[in-house]
């Protein structure tokens, strides 16, 4: 078994509702890149990164995870350091280079306004972008500790809204159009 294969298993012994929220995600993903029209190159990226993009999360404190309230500030400061985590996980295996801007830079925000880097709009990369809006989408479409699920409308309306803020503006308009 690969050292990828591994880590998904860990993962999902670990938070099965995690590993599922990473499939519906890598599969939103792949349609959004199917629409746009993205090369195979990317559409590998998001095949390989897309189940992985979380994958920093192994390094959180469980309870943090599922906390049911509000985060305090150091809570908050553990979990935005997935992404690093993750990057430095995958870094070593030569199979998932592809993924690894899709793990680094998936909480990034069109305004600048993400993390770990605060890179904004084109900087953010292309696939990275598109694993943003499918994964903000499956999280608000399902139910969390902290809150419970928001409708397909609710999260369509939401999508909307951060056009242009958190997501790449191209890239929500035609997931939006799915």
């Amino acid at each position: 078994m690969g050292k990828a294969a591994q880590l998904t298993r860990t993962l999902v012994a670990r938070d099965p509702d995690g590993a599922g929220h990473a499939l519906r995600v890598t599969a939103l993903a792949l349609r959004l890149a199917e629409a746009v029209g993205a090369g195979p190159q990317r559409v590998e990226a998001i095949r390989s990164g897309g189940p992985l993009h979380d994958i920093g999360k192994l390094a959180v404190d469980p309870a943090i995870l599922r906390k049911p309230g509000a985060l305090e500030p150091d809570e908050l400061a553990e979990i935005q350091t997935h992404p690093i985590v993750g990057t430095r996980m995958l870094a070593g295996i030569r199979s998932l280079r592809s993924a690894l801007d899709c793990v680094l830079y998936h909480h990034e925000r069109w305004d600048g306004a993400g993390y770990p880097h605060r890179l904004g709009g084109h900087e953010i990369p292309f696939e990275a972008r598109i694993l943003a809006v499918a994964d903000a989408y499956d999280a608000m479409t399902s139910d969390r500790p902290y809150r419970p699920a928001m409708t397909r409308d609710e999260a369509v309306v939401e999508v909307e809204r951060c056009s242009g803020t958190q997501f790449d503006p191209e890239l929500a308009k035609a997931f939006l159009a799915l």
